[in-house]
């Protein structure tokens, strides 16, 4: 009878074990989708900002090339 009671008891520990492996594995897929998102999203700002600011360079380059030198 102590024999039966161990082995369940021991099914029984490992079945937590199992289940809680199960959690840990869904929180790291989590937790990886959310890295990824907040990484592509760093990602397209910095892009989008450097595109805005070659922009701007382009735009104050080129209004000071087509305007004539002014006499002093």
């Amino acid at each position: 009878m102590l024999k039966l009671i161990i082995k369940f008891l021991i099914f029984v520990a490992l079945s937590c074990v199992l289940l809680a492996c199960a959690e840990l594995k869904e929180a790291g897929g989590s937790i990886g989708s959310t890295a990824k998102n907040v990484t592509t999203d760093i990602g397209h700002g910095s892009r989008d900002t450097v595109k805005a600011i070659g922009r701007g360079v382009k735009r104050v380059t080129k209004s000071v090339v087509e305007e004539p030198a002014q006499p002093q």
